[in-house]
């Protein structure tokens, strides 16, 4: 495993690559021996971030079938981070470089296969694998605890929590967020997340400004350590991702694996992997509507929950982990 994911928190790529190492260490100690940033002969080489070192390290021999494992594209870096046009064309020449000296790819979304082909990599060296959380550390809590939680935060027992999570920058539509708070001082807001590349994010300046003099009834508590986002999401009465772009957003399995209602921004992207478990919302004005409703609607609340639940089985450690044993025991035996 080559990874540089977990150095900058706060991400759903070191999240991914997190719950994937658990899994592989919990289900397949003697089958698979792992080794983390080792550059001993082996027979398989993951590859989860792109950092230059791990590119050179392509070269060495004994690195076995090269996997390399798409988190984004250029275009789903175009409005995280802010790069000025020559060093941004690079980056973007970087990227698919690395991917296509990978001998096989794995993505979390179909979509993305036929993106990468029209960027020129080889359909057959493309398998998609979703993501997954792990129910030992996301799941519904009782509601003695849920009722502390929120205590501890400061919320009232009668309080509607919409929680967001994520890098606070334009691509996670944080200022959708921010403006859905301004308008309902009735609600509670809290978005878990920060600024994991500094300066660098899209809409630093303006969003820096918000996070440091928010609304009354919005809350930044920064980037939370994954350990305790767990309450967060048991906490809160519905999740909200208002997302421009995702791949497959580990905090949607979160909410989900919590059994928290769900409300995404309706992108096609999600139409391959979780249609029907979530509300969809086009834009404000229809995560306005959803959230009404949900407040509103008991019914409506329960069922959405059920729905989320029902979503984490289909995405379980259980169902991926026989994905990977079998994508890797193939992929040793290619020669």
């Amino acid at each position: 495993m080559f990874s540089a994911a977990e150095t900058v928190p706060g991400q759903g790529v070191g999240s991914a690559y997190r719950e994937l190492v658990n899994l592989l260490e919990e289900k397949f100690p003697n089958e698979f021996a792992l080794r983390f940033n080792s550059y001993k002969k082996t027979d398989i080489s993951h590859y989860h971030t792109i950092n230059p070192t791990y590119f050179m390290s392509t070269f060495l021999p004994g690195r076995g079938r090269k996997l390399g494992y798409v988190h984004f594209l250029p275009e789903t870096l175009e409005d995280s981070i802010s790069l000025p046009r020559p060093i941004k064309k690079l980056f973007y020449w970087y990227v698919m470089t690395f991917y296509k000296r990978m001998d096989h790819l794995m993505v979390v979304n179909p979509t993305f296969i036929d993106k990468l082909v029209n960027l020129g990599v080889k359909r057959e060296k493309v398998t998609y694998i979703p993501n997954f959380v792990s129910k030992d550390t996301f799941y519904p809590l009782p509601t003695s605890e849920r009722e502390d939680l929120r205590k501890k935060q400061g919320y009232q027992p009668d309080d509607f929590v919409v929680l967001g999570v994520g890098q606070v920058q334009e691509r996670k539509g944080v200022f959708d967020f921010i403006k859905l708070a301004e308008a309902n001082p009735q609600w509670q807001f809290v978005w878990a997340g920060g600024f994991s590349f500094g300066a660098m994010t899209a809409g630093y300046d303006e969003l820096k400004k918000v996070v440091e003099n928010p609304p009354a009834n919005l809350k930044f508590p920064g980037i939370v350590d994954r350990s305790e986002m767990n309450g967060y999401y048991n906490l809160s009465d519905v999740f909200l991702l208002p997302s421009y772009t995702e791949l497959f957003p580990m905090s949607a399995l979160e909410a989900f694996s919590t059994g928290t209602p769900t409300v995404l921004r309706d992108l096609d992207l999600y139409k391959a992997i979780i249609d029907g478990y979530y509300l969809p919302a086009k834009d404000r004005t229809g995560m306005q509507q959803a959230l009404q409703n949900i407040d509103s609607d008991t019914a409506l609340r329960e069922k959405l929950s059920s729905d989320a639940l029902a979503a984490s089985e289909r995405y379980s450690a259980d169902n991926v982990a026989k994905i990977w044993e079998k994508f890797y025991t193939e992929q040793a035996e290619v020669k």
